[in-house]
């Protein structure tokens, strides 16, 4: 199963409108590899434990998902109408995928994953990245599954 390690880069940038991000992966040897950029709305989990009692909740196309590990697995998206990664069990909310857009605007909550940035809010080559990404996930698991941890 591939093991993903999402890093923020300004979670916590209360004037901004998203939140950009590396994705990492663990390679064969154990090292972990760079793979590419994200984006995501903005972080409101201000809370490193874990535990998320009594935070604010997510809110579907304006917050990002809260810190945490989580599994997930390549299923075919009804809105997309293909198969996409989707993140199993997000605190008090369903149907988080990582999909190719190039703004916040195309988030909708979920994770955008792109191979160029400005930092500044945009990603590109996304169409490219999600590609590469789900052919990583495949070869790696016959049942499609992957494992991420956002931090």
């Amino acid at each position: 199963m591939l093991e993903l390690k999402l890093i923020r880069r300004n979670p916590l940038a209360f004037d901004q409108k998203f939140t950009h991000g590396e994705l990492f992966m663990n390679s064969i040897t154990g090292k972990w590899l760079d793979f590419c950029y994200t984006l995501e709305d903005v972080v409101r989990d201000i809370n490193f434990s874990g535990d998320f009692d009594g935070l604010e909740k997510k809110i579907y196309g304006e917050t990002a998902i809260p810190f945490g590990t989580y599994q997930g697995q390549i299923t075919y998206s009804p809105t997309f109408k293909k198969d996409l990664p989707l993140i199993k069990n997000v605190p008090n909310f369903e149907g988080i995928r990582i999909h190719s857009g190039n703004t916040v605007k195309d988030t909708a909550g979920c994770i955008l994953v792109g191979f160029k940035t400005d930092w500044n809010g945009k990603i590109w080559e996304s169409r490219s990245a999600i590609s590469d990404l789900i052919n990583i996930i495949e070869k790696m698991d016959d049942k499609k599954r992957f494992k991420i941890d956002i931090i």
